[in-house]
């Protein structure tokens, strides 16, 4: 049995470790997006170079034997199958980094913060589930303050708002797609990603092609300096590294546990962001950016809680037709 500070050293650096490479992602893509000495107008081309590095890393990963990552491998009759799920992932990655870098990095939390709403659209509408009324009042507590985030944001963008209210829409579509693909791939979340990217580096193509990006890249100054690329490497492996960080801290505290602690990250980036950049913010602005962290705790919370007392009533039924079983087994 491991001690009680044993234990508590895991918690406390699976927690920290998901901290310093979900905020990294952030940071290292937002200097790509909109660094004046590192970036590059091409946010099609830096979200498929960072496709390949993730298909390269788990290729590599699966070759050596690490944490239990399955070797490459992509099946025909699978691949299809998995294209409708890729053509969501690849709008979900893009239009997110799309947001990044039109919004201010302390707006981007609010910018993000439909996805909620658009989860317990299709909850109902593709699924069937009705969302209670405590849990949709969360839902029109964080719609709330995305409005009042927006007519705060001292430099606000309407495409950058665009941009994250449809990263929003394919976040939720995702979720939904990866449960109903998820047993294709064994229910294995390497393999989905493998897939994803594998999928997404092509679907990215035509996309680049379409923008004009290829002349933008040759003629970009920064595919010559080692810095750029070395950040373009470094987000790729952070893509990858946050599978780690997240499956750690679901192992080493709870799924709820994680949830609240990606919500306390969010806030923390949000800081730091207003920091680093000096983000110009107003005391409203600063709280639409709690009341969307408050609202979308609250709402983790509340469902969590209906989960838990659906599972008792469902476990309290079955206790309740054992006894008519064996019943039923001695009669006959």
């Amino acid at each position: 049995d491991e001690s009680g500070s044993t234990r508590s050293t895991k918690i406390l650096m699976s927690v920290a470790l998901y901290w310093v490479i979900s905020i990294s992602i952030v940071f290292v893509n937002k200097t790509l997006l909109s660094s004046p000495t590192n970036n590059i107008d091409a946010p099609s081309f830096i979200t498929w170079y960072q496709c390949v590095v993730t298909v390269a890393s788990v290729w590599f990963m699966g070759a050596i034997g690490v944490a239990n990552v399955p070797k490459f491998e992509l099946k025909r009759d699978v691949l299809p199958k998995i294209v409708p799920l890729s053509c969501v992932f690849t709008g979900m990655i893009l239009l997110n980094n799309l947001c990044l870098k039109y919004v201010e990095l302390s707006f981007y939390q609010i910018a993000r913060s439909l996805t909620i709403l658009f989860n317990v659209a299709f909850d109902w509408i593709v699924l069937g589930n009705r969302t209670s009324f405590k849990a949709f009042l969360c839902v029109l507590l964080v719609f709330f303050g995305f409005l009042l985030g927006n007519k705060e944001e001292v430099r606000w963008s309407v495409q950058g708002v665009a941009y994250g209210v449809s990263a929003s829409f394919f976040v939720a579509m995702n979720a939904i797609y990866v449960k109903k693909k998820y047993p294709l791939v064994d229910n294995d979340p390497w393999k989905i990603t493998l897939y994803n990217n594998f999928i997404s580096s092509f679907l990215f193509f035509p996309i680049m092609f379409g923008f004009g990006e290829p002349k933008v890249v040759m003629q970009s100054p920064n595919i010559f300096r080692s810095e750029f690329w070395l950040l373009m490497t470094v987000g790729g492996a952070l893509g990858v590294l946050i599978s780690f960080a997240t499956a750690a801290q679901i192992k080493y505290t709870s799924p709820l546990t994680h949830n609240i602690s990606a919500t306390a990250k969010a806030a923390a980036q949000t800081v730091l962001g207003l920091m680093w950049y000096r983000n110009p913010i107003t005391p409203l602005g600063g709280l639409s950016v709690a009341i969307v962290l408050g609202g979308s705790l609250l709402y983790t919370l509340i469902r969590r809680s209906e989960m838990q007392a659906k599972d008792k009533e469902a476990k309290a039924e079955v206790e309740e037709k054992q006894p008519a079983i064996e019943e039923k087994k001695i009669a006959s």
